[in-house]
């Protein structure tokens, strides 16, 4: 079930009256609700893999339980590394056997040793990077004595499978969702209001810049091999932003869809094309999954309080992590070595906490310092996710050789004008909305009402009728 799709806007109005017209009054009923509508969103996908889910559910609610209630050390140890192998078995057998039975049966065959090793035969159940990482979290928060285990099933369950965030995030810890889940909540119409208009720019940004991006880029990146090096920037251009738009998009309707139920989830996106170095794009882009690896992978770590070369090693390995998570292929882990390449200067020379603030904050216009940091730091970005999206290294690095020739002078075999129009455009509320949690925040809010009406229907008006082709949501592969 898309959130773009005719089904959802069935399902959200039909989960939401009963929510706040039926079960109101009782936060058991409330729960009970939310997770029957759970459980129901992710069979739709594909009701075979709904076990897989319970299944995660069940044994992170027991082992955080027998973990709590251990007599030994050595016993909370044993649930602790049950818990967290049987959680990796699974999303490793799922999401990794295959890729390394493949590669395994490359690097023999290049040695001469001919194999052919059994593959799984399963699509990759959906979202399982992103609830499997909301259990680790949970388990290791208790292990490590920072929470208590949730007596309640549904509650834990709630927060495990909570339909805005099931299959795509923002990924959300235990300290932050539970108690929005063990305590009442009360309809709010001005949080129900913001949470409608952040959905209202969630699809515009999906709908209408992503879907339309991603005909062009697929068209260039699945042909590269008839276009010239201007083509090709261009490709990369319209592949970022329709990766910024499809995941933030999805972002901004998943949390606009909470606030609709008085739940505040973890904000996933800052605006991060406004960065002026790596290390501030990384602090704006999926802020859940990078928060999460700096926290339990990097910081265990050591971090940065060792020397350099902890610092060199826990870096690339955070990044690379970071890759891998996102899918098992070799352009995933190059397009983390990149960004940990790009991202060690700054870490070295501790310049990485240098632009907390937000840009130009108080300013229409940036400095020129701040603009030419931001084309810098935009170009590298753009450069990376070639890697991301093309098929295989070799297609990357041979997308990127016809960039570095002569026909990057040229002029581009296509320039949508449409579709850059609409960039424009988009370009520019962004930025005018970059304080604020999204951008449409406090659009026209000084303004009458009946002119901020105009625009909110302005905006409804262009995703009937500018849309692309619906495309899947690039996340739901992750």
């Amino acid at each position: 079930m898309l959130f773009n799709s005719f089904s959802f806007a069935l399902f959200l109005p039909i989960v939401f009256v009963l929510y706040w017209f039926v079960t109101n009054r009782n936060l058991v009923h409330q729960n009970l609700l939310l997770l029957v509508s759970s459980y129901f969103f992710y069979a739709c996908w594909d009701y075979r893999f709904l076990f897989l889910l319970v299944f995660s559910t069940l044994l992170d609610y027991f082992t955080g339980l027998k973990m709590y209630d251990a007599r030994s050390e050595g016993l909370k140890k044993f649930w602790f590394w049950l818990s967290i192998s049987v959680n990796l078995g699974f999303l490793g057998v799922f999401k990794y056997y295959n890729f390394f039975a493949e590669s395994l049966a490359d690097a023999l065959g290049q040695a001469g040793i001919h194999t052919n090793f059994w593959t799984l035969k399963v699509i990759l159940p959906v979202g399982i990077s992103f609830y499997t990482f909301h259990g680790l979290s949970y388990v290791i928060d208790i292990y490590k004595n920072r929470i208590k285990p949730v007596r309640d099933f549904v509650e834990y369950s709630v927060f495990v499978s909570f339909f805005p965030l099931l299959v795509a995030g923002p990924i959300e810890r235990a300290t932050h969702l539970l108690p929005q889940i063990q305590k009442p909540r009360h309809f709010d119409y001005t949080k129900a209001v913001d949470g409608l208009k952040q959905i209202l720019w969630g699809l515009f940004k999906k709908m209408v810049i992503a879907d339309n991006c991603a005909e062009y880029a697929n068209i260039i990146f699945n042909n590269s091999a008839q276009y010239g090096g201007s083509t090709h920037v261009m490709g990369a251009l319209f592949f970022t932003f329709q990766i910024y738009c499809d995941f933030s998009g999805y972002s901004d309707i998943a949390l606009g869809t909470a606030r609709l139920f008085g739940i505040e989830l973890l904000r996933n996106f800052a605006f991060p094309y406004f960065s002026r170095d790596i290390a501030e794009f990384w602090r704006r882009w999926h802020i859940s999954l990078s928060s999460w690896f700096r926290d339990y992978l990097y910081i265990p770590l050591g971090g940065s309080k060792g020397g350099k070369w902890m610092v060199v090693r826990n870096t690339f390995i955070i990044f690379l992590v970071s890759g891998f998570w996102h899918g098992s292929n070799w352009t995933f882990i190059a397009w983390g070595a990149l960004n940990a390449i790009y991202f060690l200067p700054l870490s070295l020379m501790k310049r990485n906490r240098n632009n907390l603030e937000i840009v130009a904050q108080g300013s229409l216009l940036p400095s020129l310092r701040d603009m030419m940091n931001m084309g810098i730091t935009f170009a590298l970005t753009v450069f990376a996710w070639i890697f991301f999206r093309a098929d295989s290294i070799r297609h990357a690095l041979a997308y990127i050789k016809v960039i570095f020739s002569r026909s990057l002078f040229t002029r581009p075999e296509m320039t949508p004008k449409t579709i850059l129009a609409y960039l424009a455009i988009f370009i520019a509320i962004e930025w005018v909305g970059r304080e604020n949690q999204y951008a449409i925040a406090k659009l026209g809010e000084r303004l009458p009402k009946p002119i901020r009406w105009v625009m909110y229907y302005g905006i409804a008006i262009a995703i009937i009728f500018l849309s692309g082709s619906q495309q899947k949501f690039i996340y739901f592969q992750f």
